[in-house]
């Protein structure tokens, strides 16, 4: 399976692209979609929503997984977050991609085996896990390289449950 993971930020929305079995994961692509933090903020949401788009028509991942929206104590922040995800989502919905959403606990859980995790220690074990010989530059790349690898690793489990009963 392939999937598009998703970091969303208004400035620094991050991406990773991956090919997974389930337990193998390879990465296909990563990086981050950067947008002008003095442009208005409609066009950094259209910045992020071309991106994306283009991401999807280059890669044709068949699914996409997005981080939730986390309680953050900066309520502006928190709702400027919300808009680029739902930018995010609706890029999804139109090129067709079934969007699975993860909260940071679900994420880091399943990539290092504790939801409180340091970014440090998930981008370590994104790292491990798609056996790269460098870690992931950006933290943001890293984040959407969990949430991918996350989305395919329940997907697998979810599968090889189906199976057996």
């Amino acid at each position: 399976m392939r999937v598009l993971g998703i970091d969303c930020g208004s400035e620094r929305t991050g991406y990773g692209v991956i090919d997974s079995d389930g337990s193998r994961h390879r990465m296909l692509a990563a990086g981050v979609i950067r947008t002008a933090p003095k442009a208005p903020f409609e066009h950094r949401l259209l910045e992020i929503a071309q991106g994306l788009r283009g991401l999807v028509r280059e890669y044709a991942p068949e699914s996409a997984a997005v981080e939730e929206v986390f309680y953050a104590v900066n309520v502006k922040t928190a709702l400027k977050l919300s808009h680029v995800r739902g930018v995010a989502l609706l890029v999804a919905a139109e090129m067709g991609l079934p969007v699975a959403e993860y909260s940071p606990l679900e994420i880091k859980t399943s990539v290092v085996g504790y939801g409180r995790a340091e970014k440090c220690q998930v981008k370590m074990m994104v790292q491990s896990l798609l056996r790269l010989p460098d870690a992931v530059e950006s933290e943001d790349a890293s984040d959407a390289l969990a949430a991918a690898i996350c989305h395919a690793t329940r997907l697998s489990t979810s599968r090889r449950l189906v199976e057996r009963v």
